[in-house]
Order: C-alpha cells, then sequence, then structure tokens
C-alpha cells in the first residue's frame, strides 16, 4: 500500500490529501487486498494516475470507488487502465453517474478484462443513451469471466432490456443479474424471458420494480428455478461420472497390481524351482565327484595292497629259502662233523634269533598295515571333511613301505653275510643243495599255482563288486533322471495353471471394461434424457407464452380461458412430475450399478483368497518335492555306507588272504 501511495503522489501533478491520508491509513485485517476509496470527490488527475498504476499485477483483488462523482473523461481514465489489470475481482462503481463515454469504456473493460468477477453499477445512468449502452452489451456479450452484474436504478428501457437478451444469449459465465428499479415494461420482459431459452447459466435474475406483469416475473422464476435445477443435476452427473471414473481407475489399479504380484510370485516361484533344480544339480555331481573320488582312492589303495601282498610274497619266499638253507646246514653240520657242532649250534641260536627278529618285525610290519588299513576304512567315511588326514596316512603308509623296503634290504645283507660265512660248507653239500633245490622248485611252483588260484578268486570278487557298484549307480542315475523328469512335469504343470489363471484374470478384466462401458453409455442416456426434457420445458415455455398471448388477446373470455389454463398446468405439472420419476428410476438404476459394482469387488476379492489358496497348495507341493529329495539324498548316502561296508569287507578278506599266505603259515609252524 505504501508503495502504491508513493506511485500516486508522484505520478499525479496535484495530489488529492483525502486520497493520500485514505491510502496512508493501515488497512484492516480483512481488507489487506481492498482499494478503498468511495465517497470521495476523484480529480480527473486523480483518475489518470490511478489508471497509469491499476495496469498489471496491483496488490488489489477489490476496487471501491462509489460516490465519487466521476466525470466521464476520469472514468475513461480508470477503466482503462483496468482493462489489463489481472488481480482485481470485484469493481464498485455505483453512485458516479456513468453515461454514454462511462458505458463505452465498461463496455471495453468487458471485452478485454479477463480477471473481473463481480462489477456493480448500481444508480448510474448507463441505459439513457442506446449507443452507448448497446456498446456495453457487446462487451458483456463477449466476457468469459463476469459472474455478478449489478444494475439497479441505470434508466435501462425496453430497448436496452432487449440489447441485455442478445448480449445474455452470447454470454455463458454470468450467474446474477440485479436489474431493479429501472423501466424495463412488458416487452422488455419479454425479450429477456426469451434469452433465457438459450442461456443456461443465469441463475439469478431481479426484476423488480420495472413495470412488468407477474406472469413474465414468474416465467422467469420458473426459468432461473430449472436452470438451478438443471445446474444440480449437472453437477451432480458430473461427481458421479467423477467418482465412477475414479472406482473405475482404483479397480484398473488394484487389478494391474494384482496381476503385478501374481507376475512377482510366479518369478519368484520360477526362480526358486530354478534355483532347487541347479542345487539338486550341483549336489549330484557333487555327489557323482565324491564316488569318483572315492573309487580313485579305492584304486590307489588296491595297487598300494598289491605292492605291499607282492613284497610280503618276496619276504615270505626269501624267509623260506633262508628256512630250508638253515635246515639243510644244521642236517650237513650233523652229519659232517662233532667239531662244527658247537659252531653249529651257536649259528642255529643266532639264526634262531635273527629269524625271531625278523618275524617280530613282520609281525609288526603286519599290524601295522592293520591300523593302516583302519584309519583307512575312518578316512573313507571322513573323505569329505578330513582329506588332510587321508593325505597325512598316504604319507604314513608310504614312509611304513620305506621302511619295510629298509628292512628288507638289511634282511638280504644278512642273508648274504651269512651267504659268506656258510659258502665253505656249501661248496662242499652243493650238490645235494642242487637236488633240494629242485624238490623245493617243483613246491614253490605248487604253491605259485595255488597263489594263482587265490588271486584269480580274489578277481572274480573285485569284479563282482564293481559290477555291484556300477548296478548302484545305474540305480542312482535312473532315480536322479525319474526326479528330473517330476520336477519338470511340476514346472508344466505350474505354468499351464499359471497360464489358465491369467486368462481367467484377462477375462474379469474385460468384463470390468464392459460394465465401464455400460456405465457410460448409462451416462450418455442420462445425458440425452436431460437434453429431452430441456427441450420439453422449451417447448412448454412456448406454448405459455403463447396462452399468454391468447389471454391478452381474449380478456373477454378469461374466465374461460383460466379454467383451461389451470387443467395445462396441471397437465403439465404431471408431466413434470413424470420426468421426475424418470430421474428417480434412473437414480435407482445407478444405485444398481454401484451394487454391481460392489458384487464385482467381492467377486475379486473371492478370487484372490482363491489365488493364495493355490498357492499355498504349491508351495506344500515344493515343500513334498524337496522331501523326496532329501529321501533320495538319504539313500544314496545309505548306499555309500553300502559301498563303504563291502570294501571294508575287501579289505578283510584281503587281510584273511595275507594271514593265509605261506608267510603266515611258516609263523606259525615256527
Amino acid at each position: 500500500m505504501e508503495e502504491f501511495r508513493r506511485g500516486y503522489a508522484r505520478l499525479c501533478a496535484a495530489p488529492q490529501g483525502d486520497v493520500l491520508r485514505r491510502l496512508r491509513e493501515p488497512p484492516a485485517p480483512a481488507s489487506r487486498a481492498r482499494l478503498d476509496l468511495a465517497a470521495l470527490g476523484l480529480s480527473l488527475d486523480t483518475c489518470g494516475a490511478l489508471g497509469r498504476l491499476l495496469p498489471g499485477a496491483a496488490p488489489f483483488a477489490e476496487v471501491a470507488l462509489g460516490d465519487c462523482g466521476l466525470s466521464e473523461e476520469g472514468a475513461k481514465l480508470l477503466l482503462h487502465g483496468l482493462c489489463s489489470n489481472t488481480t482485481v475481482k470485484t469493481l464498485d462503481l455505483k453512485g458516479n453517474n456513468l453515461r454514454t463515454m462511462g458505458a463505452e469504456a465498461l463496455g471495453k473493460l468487458l471485452r478485454q478484462n479477463k480477471s473481473i468477477r463481480s462489477l456493480i453499477l448500481e444508480w448510474n445512468s448507463l441505459g439513457v443513451w442506446e449507443e452507448g449502452f448497446s456498446f456495453f452489451c457487446q462487451g458483456l456479450g463477449a466476457n468469459t469471466v463476469l459472474q455478478r452484474l449489478d444494475l439497479r436504478n441505470n434508466q435501462i428501457n425496453h430497448q436496452g432490456a432487449g440489447e441485455l437478451a442478445m448480449a445474455l444469449k452470447q454470454n455463458a459465465s454470468l450467474q446474477e443479474l440485479d436489474l431493479r428499479w429501472n423501466n424495463i415494461g412488458l416487452l422488455g420482459g419479454r425479450a429477456l424471458l426469451n434469452c433465457l431459452h438459450s442461456n443456461k447459466t443465469l441463475k439469478r435474475l431481479e426484476l423488480a420494480g420495472n413495470n412488468v406483469p407477474s406472469d413474465i416475473l414468474k416465467a422467469v422464476e420458473q426459468a432461473m428455478n430449472h436452470n438451478q435445477d438443471r445446474q444440480t443435476i449437472l453437477d451432480e452427473t458430473q461427481n458421479r461420472t467423477y467418482i465412477l471414473t475414479k472406482e473405475v481407475l482404483s479397480l484398473k489399479d488394484e487389478k494391474t497390481k494384482q496381476f503385478l504380484d501374481l507376475m512377482d510370485t510366479i518369478d519368484k516361484q520360477r526362480e526358486e524351482i530354478a534355483r532347487s533344480g541347479r542345487m539338486s544339480a550341483a549336489r549330484a555331481s557333487q555327489l557323482q565327484e565324491a564316488l569318483d573320488e572315492q573309487h580313485s582312492i579305492m584304486n590307489s589303495l588296491r595297487a598300494k595292497l598289491q605292492m605291499t601282498e607282492a613284497a610280503l610274497a618276496l619276504s615270505e619266499q626269501k624267509v623260506h629259502n633262508l628256512g630250508e638253507l638253515l635246515n639243510a646246514t644244521k642236517q650237513e653240520q650233523t652229519s659232517m662233523a662233532e667239531r662244527h657242532f658247537t659252531e653249529l649250534q651257536q649259528q642255529k641260536q643266532e639264526g634262531a634269533d635273527r629269524e625271531g627278529k625278523l618275524l617280530r618285525d613282520l609281525s609288526a610290519a603286519s599290524d601295522k598295515n592293520l591300523l593302516l588299513r583302519n584309519q583307512v576304512d575312518e578316512l573313507q567315511k571322513k573323505c569329505k571333511v578330513q582329506q588332510d588326514q587321508l593325505f597325512q596316512v598316504k604319507q604314513d603308509l608310504t614312509n611304513t613301505t620305506a621302511e619295510l623296503k629298509l628292512r628288507a634290504v638289511q634282511a638280504e645283507e644278512r642273508l648274504e653275510m651269512e651267504k659268506k660265512r656258510f659258502k665253505q660248507s656249501l661248496e662242499d653239500m652243493e650238490s645235494l643243495r642242487l637236488k633240494e633245490v629242485d624238490h623245493m622248485a617243483q613246491h614253490i611252483e605248487a604253491s605259485e599255482r595255488s597263489m594263482q588260484d587265490r588271486i584269480q578268486r580274489l578277481e572274480a570278487i573285485r569284479i563282482a563288486l564293481e559290477e555291484e557298484l556300477s548296478r548302484v549307480k545305474a540305480a542312482a542315475l535312473t532315480e536322479r533322471g525319474q526326479a528330473e523328469e517330476e520336477l519338470i512335469k511340476v514346472r508344466n504343470q505350474a505354468r499351464l495353471e499359471e497360464q489358465q489363471r491369467l486368462e481367467h484374470l484377462e477375462e474379469k478384466l474385460r468384463l470390468m471394461t464392459e460394465s465401464r462401458d455400460e456405465a457410460q453409455n448409462c451416462c450418455l442416456k442420462q445425458k440425452q434424457m436431460v437434453a429431452e426434457a430441456q427441450a420439453k420445458a422449451n417447448q412448454l415455455s412456448l406454448h405459455a407464452d403463447g396462452l399468454r398471448r391468447r389471454l391478452e388477446e381474449l380478456q373477454q373470455d378469461l374466465n374461460s380461458k383460466e379454467e383451461e389454463k389451470v387443467t395445462e398446468v396441471n397437465k403439465v405439472k404431471v408431466e413434470l412430475q413424470e420426468q421426475i420419476g424418470h430421474l428417480q428410476a434412473e437414480r435407482t438404476a445407478q444405485e444398481g450399478l454401484r451394487e454391481k459394482i460392489a458384487a464385482l469387488e467381492r467377486q475379486l476379492k473371492a478370487l484372490s483368497s482363491n489365488h493364495r489358496e493355490a498357492l499355498l497348495d504349491k508351495e506344500s507341493e515344493i515343500s513334498m518335492l524337496l522331501e523326496k529329495l532329501r529321501m533320495k539324498e538319504a539313500d544314496i548316502s545309505r548306499m555309500r555306507e553300502e559301498e563303504a561296508q563291502r570294501a571294508s569287507f575287501l579289505q578283510n578278506a584281503i587281510m584273511a588272504y595275507v594271514q593265509g599266505s605261506p608267510l603266515g603259515t611258516h609263523g606259525s609252524r615256527k
């Protein structure tokens, strides 16, 4: 406000003190956006300054210039400034005696301004000059924002009323028009009544104090009521259509959300099924790798056992040969001479001691072999967790075999020393030894044949065990293939059920769209019914006008015609009541549509619950399949344990074979 006051003082050549004081006064809290210069005599300079300050976004929403005694030029300058204003909503120019130039300026204002909603022109003289008032009416017809117009006491005659009627036919925004205390008369009232047939936005028209007949006033009031009813019906229909569109959009959003949730759950199920398939395949591959490792370990152990058996057989042969040689030397010594008896006894004792040592070493080595085999069995059971221990056991086996080899080499060296000692005596008995060697060779050949038979039996046992292993593998592979086929069948069934559900949901969506289209068609039918009702009302108004003209022409038959008019009015009321009944029937139809929508929502909830139950069933099926897989894994572990037991049986058989070898018999004989 202070800036506006300074601008006024700067632009006005002779500022008025009353205006400055009014602008300097602090505004009331409820009127901070109000310029109140009412009852102040504004000069031409003041009007020009205000006209230069008001264009654009002035800080006022309401301008009160009532009873200011504006001249024609001053009013023109002020209104010219308001033409480009965008903030003023209410303009009060009552009691300023505006005439021709003022009416023209107001017409220009109404044509150019796009913000004024209320215009008060009470106690002016706009209707005195027909040309100026016609220009004002043209501006009113071109205006699209004005909602309230006050033209009380403006000396408007029936011609001005005709101009106003033409403007109202073109105007589509004015809702209130006050024409009280003018000179409109019968003709002006008819013109205004005729214009109301085409104007459907005007809700309030005041015509008191204009010498207008009461029937015209009643017709105008009926038209206003009809416009108000029409506006309320339109508002209701718009609200209902808006609510229906909102509900349909909300239903669409819910359907899309449910569909997206369903797709997400389907994707998650697919991912879980794929993950479980990958995990089962990985487990099967791990199991296969473990089986391969166990087979490789078994093969390596078999090879080591064969090597140890060969080494033991060689040592047994050497020890047996040595024992036979010792016996031969003893017999030779007893037969040769008594002088060597003491030496031979000493040598026998030494040989017996050495043989005891060798036997003890061999028994310790066999005990170590048994311990190592037990450790190998334990390592086979714990092969996945304790691979490091397996490597240590392998190293122990290699160390023990190396020690056995070293001990065998030492025994051979000792035997060579003994051979050197007894070489002289052996040279004498060489012929006898050759005979005994031949006998021993025959015995060795027989023992070799028995050993070959045992080896063949062991190989047959090994082949049978390998065949059993291959059968177990084949059974495991078949079971895994069956499990994979069951998984594939379950996946296919789930996909088919998902496709069926998707098709069912698409059908429901199509039905919902059809119901929405039906609702839209019902709305269109309602609009058509409203248009037909409006046409009927127009026809009824035309018919009432004809009756009124007949009443004016036939005043002599007033009583009879009044009775006819009463009957016709009753007919009109009956028709209006029928229309109201139709509208109520349409409302009931809309309520039926709402009930249908509620039923569809209940169906959607039922479908969602069914879908959730189906998902729960699928999850239970998946859990059952996982349980089956766990049982299959337990069967595979059981089969592994059986294989381990069979391997232990094989090792026990090998140990029994080793114990039943010639070395074992020789040890028992000793």
